[in-house]
């Protein structure tokens, strides 16, 4: 059976239902990860525009708590500390989302597959992701473009992020405020882009408020399964998630 208007599957829609259930789940109890693990399972059984919609409506919504959980006083301090970051990866989602349409699905692949794969294996390696900035306000910039460049083709802007959060050294509380807010003005920026650039069609946003159900309701889950699970563990798992589905994204992108 097809959903006719989205046309997709029953079983497609049903494994997309899944998965963003878990993705807000991980989202609520580790704070990020969700556009990640959407977009890397997605791709196995999606075409990439359909993928790409589909998290982006989940993610904007998801956000909204992620970056007003400390108050909005808390909300604007971030916007205003971290605001070289946000410029940059706001420009450049805004730019590299009209090329979307233009990137063969190979390359779409190889380009997901690879940063997700290294990013996972790093972290299983227990190597921290934290550089030597010697010039703090330019790494904030050139890290904020990458993280601009690769959220506007894939929905994907948070490992930049959190190299350059880990880096500066700041402490977990406002890491996860701070993900939230740059999250939350990313994914405003990647609707506007992609409702521009012809992505975000009726159906595509459909699809994409269809699965904001699921998504709130894993991170509601997430987030108080969060306060009993064993963070390295849970996070261990992930990981382990992330390294397969970027390896399935290599596999598909050489046609093995």
């Amino acid at each position: 059976m097809d959903i006719a208007f989205l046309e997709l599957s029953a079983t497609a829609l049903g494994i997309a239902i899944a998965v963003t259930l878990f993705a807000g789940f991980v989202k609520g109890a580790v704070g990020f990860a969700m556009p990640m693990i959407m977009i890397s399972a997605f791709s196995s059984f999606l075409p990439p525009e359909i993928a790409l919609s589909g998290l982006i409506l989940p993610t904007l919504v998801t956000n909204l708590g992620q970056a007003f959980r400390d108050g909005l006083s808390a909300f604007i301090a971030s916007l205003r500390k971290y605001w070289r970051f946000m410029t940059a990866t706001i420009i450049f989602i805004a730019i590299s989302a009209q090329f979307v349409r233009d990137i063969p699905q190979d390359l779409f692949l190889a380009l997901l597959g690879v940063p997700i794969t290294l990013y996972a294996i790093l972290q299983l390696m227990g190597r921290s992701l934290a550089i030597r900035l010697q010039h703090q306000t330019r790494a904030e910039w050139v890290l904020g473009v990458i993280a601009g460049l690769y959220g506007g083709v894939s929905g994907v802007w948070g490992p930049p992020l959190i190299v350059y959060l880990m880096s500066i050294g700041v402490e977990k509380r406002e890491m996860l405020r701070v993900q939230g807010v740059i999250f939350l003005i990313g994914a405003v920026i990647l609707l506007a882009a992609h409702l521009n650039s012809g992505v975000m069609t009726g159906a595509n946003t459909a699809f994409s408020a269809l699965l904001v159900i699921p998504a709130i309701a894993g991170m509601a889950i997430g987030l108080r399964a969060g306060q009993h699970l064993d963070q390295v563990r849970f996070r261990w798992w992930t990981q382990v998630l992330l390294v397969l589905t970027g390896l399935n994204l290599l596999r598909r992108a050489i046609g093995l």
